[in-house]
């Protein structure tokens, strides 16, 4: 496939990434859509600003379908520091949590926020592994430790127990009037 319109170019995209079994790299994708990878980046860009839940992960692209809205979700925001990173995300994912992101509220910026799709310990420590190596920094070094995380679990009472465990080690933060709703 060529370049081609745009428009055709995202419904491919959406059609690859649907009948994917695994995720797929965004090289994966311009090969298989006769593209630079750049392209690929901005398409799925336009696909996600479209309503596309066009989630990144460390190994590529995945379509999330379905009912969402069944999924038991939170948002929480906590505050920690640099050293507790890992046990925050270990914390949330040994009790059968999934961190979906991570979000800042910059007071010049405004909101930021970056997809993790943390599921485990092995993604915990491919996360940590590439802040560690000096690639990048968390998000949370720009606000003083304080961010959000959107969680999910397979049930309510799993974010509760992910809650409490967040509370028990000092790491959840108040959540204030002009972030509710976020």
């Amino acid at each position: 496939m060529s370049a081609g319109s745009g428009g055709a170019r995202r419904k491919r995209i959406v059609e690859v990434l649907r009948a994917a079994e695994r995720p797929l790299s965004g090289s994966a994708l311009a090969r298989e859509l006769g593209v630079s990878r750049q392209v690929v980046v901005q398409d799925i860009a336009l696909l996600r600003a479209d309503g596309s839940d066009i989630v990144a992960t460390s190994r590529g692209y995945v379509l999330r379908e379905g009912d969402s809205s069944s999924v038991p979700t939170r948002l929480v925001k906590v505050h920690h520091t640099l050293d507790e990173l890992g046990d925050e995300l270990t914390c949330i994912v040994d009790l059968g949590g999934t961190v979906l992101n991570v979000m800042v509220n910059h007071r010049v910026y405004g909101m930021i926020s970056a997809d993790l799709n943390i599921r485990n310990r092995r993604d915990v420590a491919r996360y940590l592994e590439g802040i560690h190596s000096g690639k990048s920094f968390p998000l949370m070094t720009v606000t003083s430790g304080y961010h959000f995380h959107r969680i999910t679990a397979d049930t309510e009472a799993a974010l509760d127990e992910i809650e409490a465990a967040l509370a028990t080690r000092g790491y959840l933060a108040e959540v204030f009037p002009y972030e509710q709703g976020m």
